[in-house]
C-alpha cells in the first residue's frame, strides 16, 4: 500500500517546480541494500507530497510471503520475475517516490521502464556504510553467506557499472537524513528544470 505524506504546508518553489516538471513520472531510488532507499525515499516523498512505495513491501504483499521465503521456496529467478512485474505496475500508477531492491535495476527490462516513466536516482554507498547498516539484519537473502562482507564487495563490483546508468547519483553517507534529502531535491531540480545533464551530488556540490 502506498504511504501518502500529509502536507505540512505549502511546498517551496523548488519542490513545486520539481512536481510540475515530473508530470506523470515517478522518482525511482536505486542502489545497494543498506544505501538508505526506503529511509530517504519516505522523507523525499514527504517533502514533495507524493506517495511513497517500497517495491519490496509490494512484492511481499503480492506474493503473500516474505522475500526470504520467496527466495527459499521459489529461488531468485522467480523473485526477479515478480519484482519486474511489481515495479512495472508501480510505474504505471503515476507520480510517486519508489524505493527498489538492490537487484531490480540490474534487469534491462526494468531499467528501460524506469527510463521511460521515471527519473532514476542512485543512492551510492561504500561497503563500510552498507555493512554497518545491514549486519544486524537477518532478512537479506543474498547475505546469507559465510562471508557477508565479501559478498557485499562482490555485489558492489558487479552492480555499480549498471547503477551508474541512473539519471542522478547521490552519495549516501553518515550525515543527517535531511541533508541527503536536500541534495536529492537539488539534483532533481537541476535535472528536471535546469538542463537535464547527468550529475553526481556530494554535500552541496554537483558536477556533470
Amino acid at each position: 500500500m502506498p504511504e501518502t505524506a500529509t502536507p505540512s504546508g505549502a511546498g517551496t518553489t523548488q519542490e513545486a517546480e520539481i512536481i510540475s516538471a515530473l508530470g506523470t513520472r515517478s522518482i525511482v531510488l536505486v542502489g545497494m541494500m543498506g544505501a538508505g532507499k526506503s529511509t530517504i525515499g519516505r522523507r523525499l516523498s514527504a517533502r514533495l507530497h507524493l506517495p511513497f512505495l517500497d517495491a519490496d513491501v509490494e512484492i511481499e504483499a503480492a506474493a503473500g510471503m516474505s522475500i526470504p521465503d520467496i527466495f527459499e521456496t521459489h529461488g531468485e529467478p522467480h523473485f526477479r520475475d515478480g519484482e519486474a512485474r511489481v515495479i512495472a505496475r508501480l510505474l504505471d500508477g503515476g507520480p510517486a517516490v519508489i524505493a527498489t531492491g538492490g537487484g531490480a535495476f540490474m534487469r534491462e527490462e526494468t531499467r528501460n521502464r524506469i527510463r521511460d516513466k521515471a527519473v532514476s536516482l542512485w543512492l551510492k554507498a561504500d561497503a563500510d556504510i552498507i555493512m554497518k547498516r545491514v549486519k544486524r539484519r537477518a532478512d537479506r537473502p543474498l547475505l546469507q553467506t559465510a562471508d557477508p562482507a565479501a559478498t557485499v564487495g562482490r555485489l558492489i563490483e558487479e552492480r555499480e557499472p549498471v547503477y551508474r546508468r541512473a539519471d542522478l547519483t547521490i552519495w549516501s553517507r553518515d550525515v543527517p537524513h535531511e541533508r541527503i534529502v536536500d541534495e536529492c531535491l537539488d539534483a532533481l531540480h537541476a535535472w528536471l528544470c535546469g538542463g537535464g545533464s547527468r550529475q553526481t551530488s556530494n554535500a552541496l556540490s554537483a558536477t556533470p
